[in-house]
């Protein structure tokens, strides 16, 4: 199963309609996928306690992530970087099983013309420090506002078709690593 995060906790954000269309493309393949919307998170979770005893509302973000073969972080870039609600929930999973040799793919989003190139470049940088395997082809989405109609569907087939690509490509990479079908 491909786990796919929404990266921020921001209300009825674009990251949450972008999230939607990855998984959206993930369905023609057969490939099984579940939603992580970081906005779900238990407020426990914020407590100063956490860091040692995880809440119970928690439990199903940590188990759906140790039980996945493939994570999708879908990303926007917040002043140069990524939300610090996605570092939080990355600190607050068990070390070091989490992305321990686990495939993992990015998709960045952003309001300016980068496409969240930085934010993505980052966590990059810390998932490999977590020993995960992360998948080369990643999708950029500049300009989001424009990209997005009100009905949270792209105004551009190309980005359907970025999506796709990466989710083919994906999919290949997480059944060749984890040496089991995913379709």
């Amino acid at each position: 199963m491909i786990i796919i995060i929404s990266g921020t906790n921001r209300p009825e954000s674009n990251t949450r309609k972008v999230t939607a269309r990855v998984e959206a493309a993930y369905k023609p393949l057969g490939v099984k996928t579940e939603l992580l919307d970081l906005a779900e998170m238990p407020p426990e979770i914020f407590s100063p306690a956490s860091y040692g005893d995880k809440p119970a509302g928690f439990s199903r973000f940590t188990d759906a992530v140790l039980a996945a073969d493939g994570l999708v972080v879908v990303a926007p870039e917040y002043n140069g970087s990524f939300p610090g609600v996605l570092k939080y929930f990355i600190d607050m999973l068990p070390f070091p099983e989490s992305f321990e040799r686990r495939p993992v793919c990015f998709v960045g989003l952003s309001a300016g013309v980068w496409g969240a190139l930085r934010a993505v470049e980052q966590l990059q940088g810390i998932f490999g420090y977590r020993n995960a395997h992360i998948f080369p082809e990643r999708v950029f989405m500049p300009g989001i506002r424009g990209l997005l109609n009100e009905a949270g569907q792209f105004t551009s087939q190309d980005m359907e078709k970025r999506l796709e690509k990466q989710a083919a490509g994906f999919a290949g990479f997480v059944e060749t690593l984890r040496g089991k079908k995913l379709r």
